[in-house]
Formats: structure tokens, sequence, C-alpha cells
């Protein structure tokens, strides 16, 4: 497992990964807003991921966070052809309103992620913090997961590994958040994979699949056992088991 973290946890990897986005900027506050937005639209091929999420920023100028704050709700109409598959232009106006909402008061994300109890916990408070909001639509909160509804969490899994892991893919820009918290994002290659070593044996891919799993990766390193996604998802992407 460890050679094969080496052989995949590489810079050649970015390039086609939805990580490539957040690494086109400096700023923290862009960094993280890319990040998170790119990872919840994270399903599907990741060719079409990355394309969509380019569109995306480009329709806020190329500075996300200063568009974000510093908008009027009128300019939110240039956005009403984006659409990712299920994510339409009502689920893009809430996202807007809630970082604008949160920027004017706030400096970084990483506030509301920080762990007390588990990450179980901080996931579920995060999801209702998110969507306080008079305006949260009932249809945007599929875009966002929660253990509370038993979700495996992928992509929050995903986007914190990439703010709080340092590496050459990762970008660990997060550091009050230890890396012995983070959670395996668990996608259809990472689960297969995992069967087959047996380091999964629960039927269900949930929340519970996600704890079981990463329970047994720190066994291996307590520290950082979520590292084991590029050994997982590489193995499973390029067939060899």
């Amino acid at each position: 497992m460890d050679s094969k973290v080496k052989e995949f946890n590489k810079a050649t990897f970015i390039e086609d990964d939805p990580i490539c986005i957040p690494l086109r900027y400096s700023k923290l506050q862009d960094v993280e807003l890319t990040a998170f937005w790119s990872s919840m639209l994270a399903w599907g091929q990741r060719k079409t991921i990355i394309n969509k999420s380019t569109e995306l920023f480009g329709l806020m100028g190329g500075s996300p966070h200063e568009f974000i704050v510093n908008h009027k709700e009128k300019d939110r109409i240039r956005f009403a052809e984006f659409k990712h598959r299920t994510f339409q232009y009502t689920d893009t106006l809430y996202f807007l309103e809630f970082f604008q909402w949160y920027y004017r008061k706030h400096e970084t994300l990483e506030d509301l992620f920080l762990v007390e109890e588990s990450m179980k916990e901080t996931l579920i408070r995060f999801n209702e913090y998110f969507f306080q909001l008079d305006s949260a639509p009932r249809r945007t909160q599929k875009h966002i997961a929660t253990p509370a509804r038993k979700s495996t969490c992928k992509r929050l899994n995903m986007f914190l590994r990439w703010m709080v892991r340092t590496g050459k893919v990762d970008l660990g820009l997060w550091k009050r958040i230890p890396t012995s918290a983070l959670m395996m994002p668990l996608d259809v290659h990472v689960e297969r994979v995992a069967r087959k070593l047996g380091l999964l044996k629960r039927k269900q891919r949930d929340w519970l699949a996600v704890e079981e799993l990463t329970a047994h990766l720190r066994k291996m390193d307590p520290k950082d056992p979520v590292k084991y996604d590029f050994a997982l998802f590489g193995i499973g992407v390029i067939g060899e088991l």
C-alpha cells in the first residue's frame, strides 16, 4: 500500500483531477472557495468536472472571492445558463448567497470544519450551518451530504483531504485540522479495491463503511490514514485487481 501511495501521489496526478482547479489560484479564499465548489460538482467524468468548474469560475471574472463578496444580486443572472448534471441555477444562487453572507463576516472556511468531537459531528454541524439561511432551497441540500443521512460524504471528505494534507498533490493550506481526523473519500473505485483487499466488509456504502475502512487504514498510518486514497483509487482506475 505504501508503495502504491508513492506511485500515484505524484504531480502528474493533478492534470486530470479536479484538484487542478484550486491549484490555479494563490489567494487562500480563492483556493478554498474553488476547492469546495468544484468538489461539490465532482461527480461524473473528471474531464467534464474540470470543464464545468472552469466555466463557473470564469463567470466570476477569475477572482472568485472578490466577486463573491462584492457582487450585487443583479450580477447573478450571468449564472442562469450554468448547470452540471442536477446542479441547477437555483443551487448556484444559494451557494452565491451563502458564501457572500459568510465571507463578509469571516476570513476562512476552515473555521467551519474544526474537529471538536469527531469528523462525523463536524460534517453534521457544517451541513446545518450551511443551510441555516431562510432562503435555503430544499433541493440544494442533496448537493452537500451529511452523515446524519448516512451518506459517505465522499466529496466533502475529498475536499478536506485537499485542504488539510500536504504533499505532491494535496494543498495543505489548513493547519488547524489534524490529518489523523480525516476520513476516506469512498467512491466506487476505492470501495471495490478495499473489498478485494479485505479492508471493507460492510455491505452498504454508507458512513459506517467509511468509518470501517478508515479505521483499517489508521492501523497502517495513524497520523495520515487518508494518504491511502491515492493507492486505492489508483489501483481501481488502472484495473490492477
